[in-house]
């Protein structure tokens, strides 16, 4: 894969990423802290959220697949793809109890492949948890003041 070819394709996938609805969807996620994997399986069957989760993390797992079958350079995706560790880490401390609930053991494979390839995977997975609750904490302080 080329340079210039992942480029084109890491552009296309933030294209994707500007639709309206992926949009919408892309900001219920970073709202979402799931406790348990009830509360994700929860979230795919709400017809409220199904459609959201479903949309965020398949998109995702689909970008991360095509990295690790070598389609997007590895490297330059991680520099542009911050989000996939957000989404990633909404799901990752449950993602066994999903896997076995929805008898799915591919559920997110793609995503959790190629981060936890990663070093220190675990501890970007919980600092990013972290930060996006600090993220909507401040954010639903803003919308209280104003």
């Amino acid at each position: 894969m080329s340079k210039e070819a992942s480029v084109d394709l890491i552009l296309k996938l933030y294209e994707l990423r500007r639709e309206e609805k992926m949009r919408e969807s892309r900001s219920w996620i970073i709202s979402f802290f799931p406790e348990s994997a009830e509360d994700i399986v929860r979230a795919m069957i709400d017809p409220d959220t199904s459609a959201k989760f479903r949309m965020v993390s398949s998109y995702w797992d689909m970008a991360a697949g095509f990295v690790i079958r070598g389609g997007i350079d590895e490297e330059m995706f991680l520099d542009s793809a911050n989000e996939c560790w957000i989404v990633f880490s909404k799901v990752q401390p449950h993602v066994e109890g999903v896997r076995t609930v929805l008898d799915n053991p591919n559920f997110l494979r793609n995503m959790e492949e190629l981060l936890m390839r990663q070093p220190n995977a675990l501890e970007i997975l919980a600092s990013r948890r972290e930060s996006m609750k600090r993220w909507m904490q401040a954010r639903a302080e803003m919308v209280k003041g104003s």
